[in-house]
């Protein structure tokens, strides 16, 4: 794939973005080989085979590349779920780590958050298995999942099994086999986070597992971070991501997302009302407004952090390199996309996204970088 330009400006236009080439994406799943395709999510291993997961009516599917993303297997199901959680940041998860796959996905009617796996590259399922360890609790539908390298696995969700919406999580030490018992991410002191964001989570390369999500707080709906350093068992105190707020008596259904390199440094990017900044959390740095536009996401490499967002709803996909200022546009018609690296931050970075009106939807994907 050919290399992208970057040029450097003192502040981002929007208007500026660089259109990509049409050819530089992939057409994953078409709307007649899965009519109603929807939130496509992607992982990568460390041989560098891509994983893409996505829902369409009840049913889940995983489409695989072996060849950097170039072409793509006939999307294989894998699971049905009785009213599947799916549309503005639900849908299935998918993390991997060498031949161990494991896709998450929430059930409206029972309520309950839910794991396959597949412990050879992707070839056969196993589950479902139950991640939450009381009924009905994950019915919001909204989730994150990340695994670490030696295995941990760690599932967030917005969790209703008290009165108010909370953030709760479980860990997996077997490939997502069993799931341990549930515990309390995080409680507002408001008496409930922000209801209809999903939250996000990656586990750095000590272990370390890092939780974002929306909050509500004296009626700002700002994004906090946490983080555990015991698989899960305990968070400590919740931070505050940036120094602005969003005063907003509503949920704007954008929960933002975070990367970890692998030497440590933590990215978060989010939306603030119509613009998306982003943070690199260690040191002094400040909070970095990219544009205007929502639905962001972040993967990082060794020496990089690669950013997407869109400018709205079935609108331009936009692409940043952390070492640029100016926006590239991937594509056009562009709803729900997110982008991932490897744990190990060598191979592919893919972008994917849900492209068409409803009743013709398709899954595109692309590799921006190498």
């Amino acid at each position: 794939m050919r290399h992208l330009v970057e040029v450097s400006f003192s502040v981002i236009l929007f208007s500026l973005a660089v259109p990509l080439e049409a050819s530089d994406a992939v057409c994953v799943v078409s709307s007649e080989a899965v009519p109603g395709a929807q939130q496509p999510q992607v992982a990568v291993n460390t041989a560098g085979h891509i994983f893409i997961a996505f829902g369409a009516d009840e049913n889940i599917f995983v489409c695989k590349s072996v060849d950097f993303g170039i072409t793509y297997t006939s999307p294989v199901k894998i699971g049905q779920v009785s009213n599947l959680a799916l549309g503005m940041r639900r849908g299935p998860r998918i993390v991997t780590n060498e031949n161990t796959v494991v896709v998450s996905a929430i059930s409206h009617a029972s309520g309950n958050l839910m794991a396959w796996r597949s412990g050879d590259g992707g070839e056969t399922w196993d589950g479902p298995v139950n991640v939450n360890d009381q009924p009905k609790v994950a019915r919001e539908g909204l989730h994150g999942m990340a695994m670490g390298t030696d295995g941990l696995i760690f599932c967030t969700w917005l969790d209703l099994r008290k009165e108010n919406t909370q953030i709760f999580g479980a860990s997996s030490r077997d490939g997502g086999k069993s799931w341990s018992k549930n515990h309390l991410v995080y409680a507002s002191p408001s008496g409930t986070v922000c209801e209809c964001c999903h939250p996000s989570v990656e586990i750095s390369h000590d272990g370390i597992i890092h939780v974002m999500w929306r909050n509500a707080l004296e009626g700002n709906r700002d994004m906090y971070l946490a983080k555990s350093e015991d698989a899960g068992k305990t968070f400590g105190l919740a931070r505050k991501i940036g120094v602005g707020s969003w005063k907003l008596n509503a949920c704007p259904m954008d929960g933002g997302d975070l990367a970890v390199s692998p030497t440590g440094s933590l990215t978060t990017v989010w939306r603030r009302n119509r613009q998306i900044f982003s943070l690199e959390m260690s040191g002094d740095k400040r909070e970095r407004l990219l544009g205007q536009g929502e639905q962001p996401s972040v993967a990082a490499t060794a020496d990089r952090f690669y950013l997407i967002w869109i400018s709205r709803r079935g609108g331009d996909l936009l692409f940043l390199p952390s070492s640029s200022n100016v926006p590239l546009q991937l594509a056009d018609n562009a709803f729900d996309p997110m982008i991932t690296s490897s744990f190990s931050g060598v191979g592919p970075v893919v972008v994917a996204w849900e492209s068409g009106k409803k009743s013709e939807t398709k899954i595109m994907a692309s590799v921006v970088a190498n």
